[in-house]
Parts: C-alpha cells; structure tokens; sequence
C-alpha cells in the first residue's frame, strides 16, 4: 500500500493514466478523421502510409505515392521542432515542454475545425500529422512505463509481454501493466469510433472535440502540477 503511494506521489503529472487515456482518445479520433474526410491516409499510422508509398510507387502512380508521403515528412519535422523546444526553450522551473505541445496542439486543431473542406487534403493532414507527432514525442510513459498515444503497434506488443510475464510468475503487477496498455489500446479505439460516429453530423467541426479533450489534458496537468518552492 505504501509503495503505491510513494509511486503515485513520485510518478510526474503527464503521466497520469487519465491522461494516457485523454490523448489515445485524441489519437483514435485524428486517424479517423484524416482517414475519413482527407483521403484515406492516416495522421499517425506512419507506418501503413509508408506501406501506401511502396504501393504507388510499384504501380507507378508517382503522383499518389507524394501525396502519402506528405504526412510523413509533417510528422518528422514535428518530432524535430519538439526536440527543440525540450532543449532549447523551456525553462523547467517555470513552465512543462509538455504544457506548451498541448497548447500548441489545441489552437492548431481549432484553426482546422474552421477551415473549408475544399482546401486540399495534403495541406489539412500536414498540420495533423504534424500535431500527432508532437503529442506522440511529448508523452513517451505512462505510469512509468513506455507507451504510444497516437498508434496501437507498441502497446499491444508491451501487453502481450506483461501478459506473458504474469503467466509465468503470477505476479500481479505484470497483469496490472497488461490492462494498463489494454485500456489505452481501447481507448484510441473509442476514438476512432466517435470521430466516425461525429464525423457525418459536425463533418470538419468535429475535430472541436479533440480541442475539448486537450484542454481537460491540461486542466489536469496545471492543477496538478506541484508547487516549486
């Protein structure tokens, strides 16, 4: 009892479990909604628009196979800009790397809600991919153990390790991990199932809901931020 205490007490704020869920949430909901309304590519699957890259460019469909890569390139240059801002202008004492990405995050989402479905898909999922991958650099664990807030690969690997782990030595820490990684992997799930449920009603205003969560995400990490004396 006292040594989860001590862990609870010690574990840093963005790594709260309502916060992995929040913004698995959030991750569910952008695949869905690139996916869904900006042509079939996904905002953080990187992987799968790798594999749509290799496709197009067999069949020789060179135009196609740009247009998928586009998220990808977004996604590197926002892994490269939260590195920056880690080293470079935080000043920790006073303010969280983390605080600023889910601002930043928050307004870059709002601003895409308002902008006309007429623009063209590669620009909207620039900015997406774009904001994904802050967010997947920015929040690596969650009670400290290492996890994916914008794709699923990852932590159905961990849970099949801790699963496995359990059934080895029956110790119950390890399947408390494993239902830790299960509930973030069904939560990005319940996000890909709202985003398409909200989707046919709110079309590109949807992406709103994801600026809610977000500011719930901060709410949370600010007033739970402990005071620096």
């Amino acid at each position: 009892m006292s040594k989860e205490k001590n862990i609870s007490e010690n574990m840093p704020v963005d790594e709260a479990i309502e916060i992995g869920i929040l913004l698995a949430l959030v991750g569910g909901f952008l695949d869905a909604y690139t996916y869904l309304l900006h042509g079939g590519v996904f905002a953080n699957a990187q992987t799968g628009n790798l594999v749509l890259v290799a496709m197009n460019l067999a069949k020789k469909n060179f135009s196609k196979s740009f247009y998928c890569l586009i998220p990808i390139i977004a996604f590197f240059l926002g892994i490269l800009i939260t590195e920056f801002i880690k080293y470079h202008l935080t000043d920790y004492e006073t303010i969280e790397c983390t605080h600023i990405v889910i601002v930043v995050e928050i307004i870059t989402l709002l601003i895409v809600g308002f902008l006309p479905l007429s623009l063209p898909n590669g620009f909207v999922n620039i900015i997406i991919s774009f904001v994904c991958s802050l967010q997947v650099n920015s929040f690596r664990r969650t009670v400290g153990m290492p996890y994916a807030t914008t794709m699923c690969t990852g932590n159905l690997r961990s849970a099949g390790e801790h699963f496995h782990k359990y059934m080895r030595t029956k110790d119950k820490e390890f399947i408390e991990n494993c239902i830790v990684y299960f509930i973030i992997i069904l939560s990005f799930c319940l996000g890909a199932f709202i985003s398409t449920i909200l989707i046919p009603i709110f079309k590109e205003k949807s992406i709103i809901s994801c600026c809610i969560t977000l500011s719930i995400v901060l709410i949370i990490m600010i007033t739970r931020q402990p005071s620096s004396k």
